[in-house]
């Protein structure tokens, strides 16, 4: 008699063994969250694409733990894939690394997906574990916990000032264009600082409010002052923003302003586009990707070519006879700016 014949007969055998409680799998999953401004969707899926919960949690720091500690409770976590790292999910995502686990950027759903299965964030949650999966998720996001996300809010900072006071100084001046012609004619021929300095000059010298010419040119001349004030106060907070950029790139990347033609402005560029966690660029290529110039299938062969900017120098130099010739503002002639030489084939 087998011990299966043994277990049938009498149900209670083996009498000194007790019988133990079922646990959960502890083998590995992954784990997908579906990012929003107060809340996140986090599903776990098995190694097999199987659903093994779906939960929501707060946005917030208590949210993140019990998180990772709900989906911890399912099994091994090594990956996750996040929606919007860049954006409602850059807290979990840097609170994800913090605690080892590697985190993937997800994109949207494709849409044919989402019109066969349709659109609920539980599903989101899901595509984002089974793209994590499938291998169509492979960007690591970015820590954003060092100079290079201090970098990137300068520049970003930088941007909007800067265009802001473009659009004061376009104001400034469609202001003067139907002014009274005295106040053109005192203002004629100034260049653009000694004409904000002398509108900031401007003053509201009025004591009433009359009708008349009068009325509209003091109304006109406090307009200009106002405007004069905005755009010395977008100056000042430009050249901040630049010193402070600058002495961030001296101590972080020095190497990078010692190269020819590489100021901060191009340093910080650089900075950002890597991130705080250069080792999520595995190679060269990986980095021409995010530069816009990867490596293409070739129509007949299928094989990779050269980067853009090495297949315009290339098709110049040997085949230029019987190519169009590319137009000044089209991206392979961008790209082979920083080509002059052929590559190593």
């Amino acid at each position: 008699m087998n011990e299966h014949d043994r277990y049938v007969l009498n149900p209670a055998y083996p009498p000194t063994t007790p019988r133990t409680r079922r646990r959960r799998p502890t083998g590995e999953v992954v784990l997908g969250v579906d990012t929003h401004r107060d809340t996140h969707v986090a599903a776990v899926l098995s190694l097999v694409g199987a659903v093994i919960g779906t939960e929501e949690f707060p946005a917030s720091a208590a949210g993140y733990r019990e998180l990772l500690k709900w989906a911890r409770g399912m099994g091994t976590v090594r990956r996750a894939g996040v929606e919007g790292t860049g954006s409602f999910g850059a807290a979990l995502s840097r609170y994800l690394l913090a605690q080892g686990v590697e985190v993937l950027d997800v994109n949207r759903p494709d849409r044919t997906d989402r019109r066969q299965r349709g659109k609920s964030d539980p599903l989101d949650a899901q595509n984002a574990a089974r793209a994590v999966l499938s291998g169509r998720a492979r960007a690591r996001a970015k820590s954003g916990d060092g100079p290079v996300q201090i970098a990137r809010m300068y520049k970003l900072t930088k941007g909007s000032a800067v265009k802001a006071r473009t659009q004061a100084i376009n104001q400034l001046k469609a202001v003067l264009v139907a002014a009274d012609p005295n106040l053109r004619e005192e203002l004629a021929g100034l260049g653009n600082p000694e004409l904000f300095r002398t509108c900031a000059r401007f003053a509201d010298d009025s004591k009433n409010d009359e009708d008349g010419e009068e009325a509209v040119l003091r109304a006109t001349r406090i307009i200009l002052c106002l405007l004069a004030h905005r755009i010395q106060q977008f100056t000042e907070q430009i050249q901040d923003l630049e010193r402070r950029r600058a002495r961030l790139a001296e101590r972080h990347a020095p190497q990078l302003l010692t190269v020819v033609g590489i100021g901060p402005d191009t340093a910080v560029t650089l900075l950002v586009t890597v991130g705080d966690n250069p080792e999520r660029l595995h190679s060269e290529v990986s980095f021409a990707v995010l530069c816009g110039v990867r490596q293409i299938a070739g129509p007949c062969s299928g094989r990779d070519r050269a980067p853009v900017g090495a297949d315009w120098w290339r098709a110049g130099r040997h085949h230029g006879a019987g190519r169009a010739p590319a137009s000044a503002a089209s991206p392979m002639r961008r790209a082979s700016a920083a080509c002059p030489a052929a590559p190593p084939r």
